[in-house]
This record gives C-alpha cells, sequence and structure tokens, in this order.
C-alpha cells in the first residue's frame, strides 16, 4: 500500500468516526435545519462527482464517480424527502371546510 492510500483510508475513517459521532448526538429538535444542510453539502459532492466522472481519466474513476453520482443524488432526494415530510409536521392541523 502506498502512503497516499493509507492516509486517504485513515482520513475515510475518522470522518465517518467523528460523523457518527455527531448525528448521534444531534437533539430532534435539530435534526430538520441538520437535514437541510446536509442536502446542501450532498449538491456539492454531487457536482464533484459528476466532474469526476466527466474527466474520463481512467475506467475505474469513470465507475466510481458514477456510482458516487447515483449515491450523492439518492441521499439528496432522501433528504429532501425527509425535510419535507418534518416539516408538514410542525404546520397546524386545520379541520377541512365543508
Amino acid at each position: 500500500m502506498t502512503s497516499d492510500l493509507i492516509t486517504s483510508l485513515y482520513v475515510f475513517m475518522l470522518a465517518a468516526f467523528l460523523g457518527f459521532e455527531v448525528i448521534r448526538r444531534i437533539s430532534p429538535l435539530l435534526h430538520t435545519p441538520l437535514m437541510s444542510l446536509t442536502n446542501a453539502l450532498d449538491a456539492i459532492a454531487v457536482v464533484g462527482a459528476i466532474v469526476l466522472a466527466g474527466e474520463r481519466r481512467t475506467r475505474l474513476s469513470t465507475v466510481l464517480g458514477t456510482v458516487a453520482i447515483i449515491a450523492a443524488t439518492s441521499n439528496v432526494v432522501g433528504g429532501f424527502l425527509i425535510t419535507d415530510r418534518m416539516l408538514k409536521m410542525f404546520k397546524p392541523s386545520r379541520p377541512k371546510k365543508p
């Protein structure tokens, strides 16, 4: 293994651990604003994945870029659906007019 790969794996594991710990300790009241911020960050990931897949340097980078596009896009769409559903919970329910 090269030192770049080991460093990348170390950063990935550290980011995954820290992300898990931060998300686990978020109170439910902050979940909706956090999801909105996460959707914005995931949109940046989609753009980065499109750039990676579009460069077509190697077949592996194109395949990984395509997988990243699919994963990040599904995360953005799912985040928007969850945020929309949570925001509907806070709207007052009014009786329907006859």
